[in-house]
């Protein structure tokens, strides 16, 4: 596909297409750039979770509740972690029903590392697009959204 082609075809999408479009061609590319350098496989809902508990103990309900995915995969992906040796789930005191989760020292070095690459993806888009597009964007998405206002 031509260039000229591309451009065309982004300029008439809508912005959540373009969103879409880009979250998953950064998020390739970080894939890319962990598997390039590493045998392990991280998916993209396991970093979510290793970015909650990142240097902190939570509960797994507490974990649950913070992402976009059922408890149930929840669970899922927390076992798959545990397997490959980046979280370790624990006992809670005082409960037979409740689980705790850490970081193993290998999950953090794992998660410190892909930060890095997601830093040099961000340094790859300044150099394309230039810093203030960069800032900008990420001002953009910072800003609070009423979805309710957008869900009327």
């Amino acid at each position: 596909m031509k260039v000229n082609q591309l451009k065309d075809e982004l300029q008439n999408r809508d912005v959540i297409d373009l969103l879409s479009e880009r979250h998953e061609l950064l998020r390739r590319l970080a894939e890319e750039k962990w598997n390039k350098h590493h045998t392990i496989y991280i998916s993209n809902s396991e970093w979510c979770i290793l970015g909650i508990v990142y240097k902190k103990q939570l509960m797994i309900s507490d974990v649950a509740k913070g992402v976009e995915f059922t408890r149930q995969a929840t669970h899922k992906f927390i076992k798959s972690l545990e397997a490959k040796g980046l979280v370790k789930v624990t006992d809670v005191e005082h409960s037979k029903k409740h689980k705790a989760i850490r970081m193993t020292e290998f999950g953090q070095e794992c998660f410190e590392k892909n930060e890095c690459y997601k830093a040099e993806i961000e340094q790859q888009l300044i150099n394309t697009i230039g810093e203030d597009h960069v800032n900008n964007l990420k001002s953009i998405l910072e800003l609070s959204w009423n979805m309710e206002q957008l869900e009327a």
